[in-house]
C-alpha cells in the first residue's frame, strides 16, 4: 500500500503538470498574436526601466555593492534574458531553455553539495517568485496595456 507522503507527492506533480500545461497554451496564444507579444515587451520595458518596482534597494545600479544586490542582479538578468527572446512565434521551447540554461549557470552549477543546491535553488525561487510579482504589481498599478 502507498504511504500518504507517496500519494501527496504524486498529487502536487500532476498538479505542476497540469498548471504547467495550462501556461504553456496560454503562451503560445500570446506568441502567436504580433500586437499581444509587441504590447507585452513593451510593458515589461517600461516597468523596468523606468523603475517602477517595488522592490528593496534598487535592482538597476550598475555598480553592485553586496552579495544581496548581486543574487538580485541574477534574477534581473533571468527576466531580460526572457524579454530579449520575447517576440511573436517564438517556440516557447526557446524560452524553457534560456530559463534551463540560466538555473544550470546560478543554480546548479554553483552548488557543491546537496545541501547547496537545496539552498541555492530555494532561495532563487523565493526571489524569483518575488521579482515576478512585484513586476505584475507595477504593470497593475500602471495600468499596462498587456496586463491581464
Amino acid at each position: 500500500s502507498f504511504s500518504l507522503t507517496e500519494v501527496t507527492v504524486f498529487i502536487n506533480r500532476l498538479r505542476r503538470k497540469t498548471d504547467l500545461s495550462n501556461m504553456a497554451k496560454t503562451m503560445r496564444t500570446v506568441l502567436n498574436s504580433n500586437s499581444k507579444v509587441t504590447v507585452l515587451r513593451s510593458d515589461l520595458h517600461a516597468v523596468i526601466d523606468q523603475g517602477f518596482l517595488d522592490v528593496p534597494g534598487n535592482l538597476f545600479q550598475k555598480k553592485l555593492r553586496s552579495r544581496e544586490e548581486l543574487q538580485n542582479d541574477i534574477e534581473l538578468k533571468c527576466l531580460n534574458d526572457l524579454m530579449s527572446l520575447l517576440a511573436p512565434s517564438t517556440d516557447i521551447r526557446v524560452l524553457l531553455n534560456c530559463v534551463s540554461s540560466n538555473l544550470q549557470a546560478f543554480v546548479i552549477q554553483p552548488s557543491r553539495s546537496k545541501e547547496e543546491f537545496r539552498k541555492l535553488a530555494s532561495d532563487f525561487q523565493l526571489r524569483w517568485n518575488f521579482l515576478l510579482s512585484a513586476v505584475s504589481k507595477a504593470m497593475t498599478l500602471n495600468y499596462a496595456d498587456s496586463f491581464g
